[in-house]
């Protein structure tokens, strides 16, 4: 990766910027790059926290995982596609082969259940042309509520923005994190 382009700030940090870490983060973690990197904005950085969709939401863990482990693959976000292998992969219960499906070019030639091939399918229409078509949204309404599959668009939108964040500011790689390659 190329040079970071926006260095992550150092503690200590503001009061605001300290007051949202305290708040949203787990006591004793210490913050991510990315949330040092978008601490050089305050607003951005609370807002980011505050629509993140990783409270409990109308779909399982492991339905938003995927959703967001493809989306940050699409978009090429090495960096929050292995912060999310390394924080929630296990507690997900995605095996390697369910992680390596999010990196795959057919979602169909993986080994997961035709119902989160639906998903990665969702994932990568929204991200080619910002939209779903009429049989895969058949499909997603035959497993899926109303208020899953607004959840499965928002969460793919969110992850979007927050690659768009991770690429262009260049945010250096966490140690921690495993690699896009397979």
């Amino acid at each position: 990766m190329a040079t970071t382009r926006i260095v992550p700030l150092e503690a200590p940090y503001e009061d605001a910027v300290a007051e949202t870490f305290k708040r949203f983060l787990p006591p004793g973690m210490e913050p991510l790059k990315l949330f040092r990197t978008q601490a050089h904005n305050p607003r951005v950085l609370q807002r980011t926290f505050a629509g993140n969709l990783l409270d409990q939401g109308s779909i399982d863990l492991r339905t938003r995982e995927l959703i967001i482990l493809r989306t940050c693959a699409r978009c090429g976000s090495e960096y929050e596609w292995g912060v999310h292998v390394a924080l929630f992969a296990e507690r997900a219960a995605l095996s390697a082969a369910d992680v390596a499906a999010t990196l795959g070019s057919d979602p169909e030639q993986s080994a997961l259940p035709a119902q989160e091939v639906w998903l990665l399918k969702t994932v990568d229409e929204l991200h080619d042309s910002s939209t779903i078509s009429d049989g895969l949204w058949d499909e997603l309404a035959r497993h899926y509520s109303s208020a899953q599959v607004l959840e499965i668009i928002a969460l793919t939108g969110n992850y979007h923005a927050i690659s768009f964040m991770t690429n262009a500011a260049r945010v250096e790689l966490e140690t921690f994190a495993p690699r896009f390659s397979r």
